[in-house]
């Protein structure tokens, strides 16, 4: 049975991305890009599990790394997932959808738009 990210030690966490991204790195160079996007999220998962949730707080506005266009606002946290909406750079709501975005995903804390 396969553990789950959160029962990994960070240095087992720290194999597990350098493995994925060897395969990601071989999956794009064969152009599969169905592999690839798998094992970018999977990298993603991981790194979340090497973060410290305590360092995102709700009420927050936050960078979506990859997506330049778009803030993220934190309704509240579970886990490894800030929940929320994303929001345009000109502070308003992008929808009314509200999302999980795992915390490897945001950047830098921003000033409320």
């Amino acid at each position: 049975m396969e553990k789950r990210y959160s029962e990994y030690t960070q240095e087992e966490l720290r194999l597990e991305i350098a493995e994925l991204t060897e395969k990601a790195q071989k999956a794009e160079q064969l152009g599969m890009v169905n592999e690839f996007a798998v094992h970018e999220r999977k990298i993603i998962m991981a790194k979340s599990y090497m973060m410290n949730p305590g360092d995102f707080k709700a009420g927050e506005t936050y960078e979506i790394d990859g997506d330049p266009e778009h803030t993220f606002y934190i309704e509240y946290m579970n886990g490894v997932f800030a929940w929320g909406y994303r929001k345009t750079k000109q502070g308003e709501k992008a929808s009314d959808d509200e999302e999980a975005l795992p915390i490897s995903m945001l950047g830098h804390k921003l000033d409320d738009i």
